[in-house]
């Protein structure tokens, strides 16, 4: 991708101001045209936004995005309408035990409105404020209770497909466990055994860096080093023994390609976690851990910056937009794609916008957290500089849904083109124009989180600061 060595997170704000007006107004109109019997709105089909069941797994990006408007602007109808709405509808994902994805829904709607009242945001009240932590870490038990040994004597957190199952996913949805950790919660199992969330973060943290991403070490044939950072969806193992057996594949082309939003889940949540990680080690209610804190955060870098460099140099179009795949069968028919723009209207392969929002916020985060070593200087900028280019592009006429009536925020979204959920426009031979809930959380969270940088404002961060329990 071409990177622009000179752009400031201050150049992006005029831009960053139209994206929470442009989205606010969704947010009103999304509240007023849903109806909850439907179920959640997933994805955009004529601009209209509609239930696609596999899990409800979205309905956290429905409240959180007004919750993150109200964050950047002050407007008063979009706290009440996602206070209002998680107090409403959100109880019945703290306690869902069949999922992997508590982060997304429950960090997205308990966890931000907490964050909001420990800034000062919004005002302090103790039941208030008790009644979101225990949702989080109720929503962190059940999470870490799906939990699969690994015969290294590790594990993992397993996915909705069942014990077998791990996803590339749930590093981003692991934060709602790192923050019940840090508040100083302890999952119970039989016989009152006492489990550490924290150890089970940073558990599944380490088995997803060994088996869900290549590094070019020769694990298999096509793990080559200029497809190091290659990242697979979905790794599989003998629930019998705990070993791992294959790599896999649910929404991307095959497990020997890069399904890019898989990818970007990598990226911005271990990025995500080495910050918690590193806040923790000056955290005194987690000292106890520090060791195996300390053992953690090499392995979760190696994997960070290995994803990120592939995205970079391998995944990202010319502007830091990705197609869904970096092997779908179209993709050879695009030509050097690198050297240009993405073209969102192409007959061959659809652009994923939505990675690119998720990816973005990874870089620009893990850009932030090796700027602290001197000698990660140069790499810490690059990636900086990439993370504001994609948001650029993100922020333009190209990917924003101007058009009033389209009740997505960000265009260009892909669900899942192998079971063939998304739609194809007349007159189109690929998926293009349409919006994901994720796509549009992750997208108002990246403005959010580029905003915070080009005014100086607090940093915006899932967890507490370290001392802020003091």
């Amino acid at each position: 991708m071409q990177i622009d060595v000179q752009l400031q997170a201050a150049n992006l704000a005029p831009a960053i101001r139209r994206l929470f007006e442009l989205a606010a107004g969704k947010a009103r109109m999304l509240d007023r045209s849903w109806d909850p019997a439907r179920g959640t709105p997933v994805v955009t089909v004529k601009g209209k936004y509609t239930a696609r069941n596999w899990t409800q797994w979205t309905e956290g990006f429905l409240y959180g995005i007004p919750l993150l408007i109200f964050d950047a602007t002050g407007d008063p109808a979009m706290l009440e309408i996602g206070r209002g709405k998680t107090r409403a509808n959100m109880a019945v994902h703290v306690t869902h035990h069949g999922v992997h994805d508590h982060g997304f829904n429950n960090l997205s709607t308990y966890g931000n409105l907490r964050r909001l009242m420990q800034e000062g945001r919004i005002p302090h009240n103790a039941w208030e404020l008790s009644f979101y932590e225990l949702a989080i870490k109720a929503s962190a038990s059940v999470q870490a209770a799906r939990w699969s040994a690994a015969a290294d004597g590790r594990g993992y957190v397993y996915s909705f497909n069942g014990p077998h199952s791990l996803f590339i996913d749930t590093m981003r949805t692991l934060r709602i466990m790192s923050l019940a950790a840090q508040m100083g919660h302890v999952m119970q199992g039989e016989n009152d055994a006492r489990i550490s969330l924290l150890s089970r973060v940073l558990a599944h943290g380490i088995t997803t860096a060994r088996f869900n991403i290549y590094y070019g070490n020769g694990r298999d044939h096509y793990d080559t080093p200029a497809l190091a950072g290659r990242t697979v969806h979905e790794a599989i193992f003998n629930i019998n023994d705990g070993r791992f057996r294959c790599p896999n594949s649910q929404q991307g082309y095959s497990p020997f390609s890069t399904w890019t939003r898989g990818l970007a889940w990598a990226i911005l949540g271990f990025a995500e976690q080495l910050e918690f990680l590193q806040a923790s080690l000056r955290d005194r209610r987690m000292e106890r851990e520090s060791a195996a804190v300390a053992e953690a955060v090499p392995v979760f870098e190696k994997a960070a910056q290995a994803t990120a460099e592939f995205y970079i140099n391998q995944a990202a179009a010319a502007d830091g937009i990705c197609y869904w795949d970096t092997g779908a069968p179209g993709m050879e028919r695009l030509g050097d794609f690198r050297a240009r723009p993405a073209d969102p209207f192409n007959d061959h392969e659809p652009v994923d916008a939505s990675a690119a929002a998720i990816a973005a916020q990874g870089l620009l985060r893990l850009a932030k957290y090796l700027g602290a070593t001197p000698r990660q200087q140069a790499l810490a900028t690059r990636l900086q500089q990439a993370g504001l280019s994609i948001t650029r592009t993100l922020l333009s006429d190209n990917y924003l849904a101007a058009d009033p009536d389209h009740e997505g925020i960000l265009l260009h979204s892909v669900y899942h083109r192998p079971n063939g959920w998304d739609h194809i426009p007349p007159g189109r031979k690929a998926p293009c124009g349409e919006s994901s809930l994720w796509g549009d959380y992750h997208m108002v969270e990246l403005a959010l989180y580029v905003h915070r940088l080009a005014s100086g404002g607090r940093y915006y961060q899932f967890f507490d600061p370290p001392g802020a329990a003091d």
